[in-house]
């Protein structure tokens, strides 16, 4: 029985993940870093603290991690208030799936990207806790997020499901033992190695309904 579902954030409800990517490229070229093709694979899931040390000691910037990480925060605050890449339907499917069970969100973002983009989607009010990777000790694909998610939400894991895009993402919530929905990423697609791994693959938000996150 499925008691909480708990969202990720970057590419399930916000086709953000190509704004990071350019966020950071953008100043790994000003910053003379040395960007190459997987580097934004490498990073997605990683927590601030280890993505900004892996702009530091691998793409080289010679800025410190904390810099880097308030640099590109900043970039993508100013771009989340211009104009939100909210995902079609994001806001109709969370309220939808909190009409019936207690909403978390285990998210890679910031804290502060956390709540300012739950303010301007408005849904906000329908999480009864969000977590974000930095406030763990590993990102994903650990499970560290998804068990904190379950903990502040007073659930076993085992009872929770999970709406997730990208490959880390995936295997972090089947660690943490959650029946896991995959929507995959269009950008950057998990393989099938973390396909195989989802209870369910979705085309889209509007396939997350009650019936999809448990059958009956």
């Amino acid at each position: 029985m499925i008691e909480a579902v708990v969202f990720d954030l970057d590419g399930v409800l916000l086709d953000s993940e190509q704004v990071w990517d350019e966020a950071r490229e953008h100043l790994a070229a000003e910053r003379g870093g040395h960007w190459h093709a997987q580097a934004q694979r490498d990073m997605m899931g990683m927590s601030s603290t280890e993505w900004a040390r892996y702009m530091h000691e691998t793409i080289g910037l010679p800025e410190p991690p904390d810099e880097i990480n308030r640099e590109v925060v900043e970039r993508l605050t100013a771009i989340y208030r211009e104009h939100l890449p909210a995902i079609p339907g994001a806001r109709e499917a969370v309220e939808r799936v909190a009409a019936r069970w207690p909403l978390g969100l285990a998210s890679s973002s910031n804290r502060e990207l956390i709540d300012l983009v739950l303010e301007l989607l408005g849904v906000d009010h329908l999480f009864a806790a969000t977590v974000s990777s930095e406030e763990v000790a590993r990102g994903k694909p650990a499970p560290d997020v998804y068990l904190e998610a379950a903990r502040r939400l007073g659930v076993d894991p085992l009872r929770a499901a999970a709406v997730e895009d990208s490959h880390n993402g995936i295997l972090s919530a089947k660690a943490a033992g959650m029946r896991v929905l995959a929507i995959p990423n269009v950008h950057f697609p998990p393989d099938e190695e973390a396909l195989a791994e989802a209870d369910a693959v979705l085309d889209s938000l509007e396939g997350l309904t009650a019936e999809a996150v448990e059958p009956r």
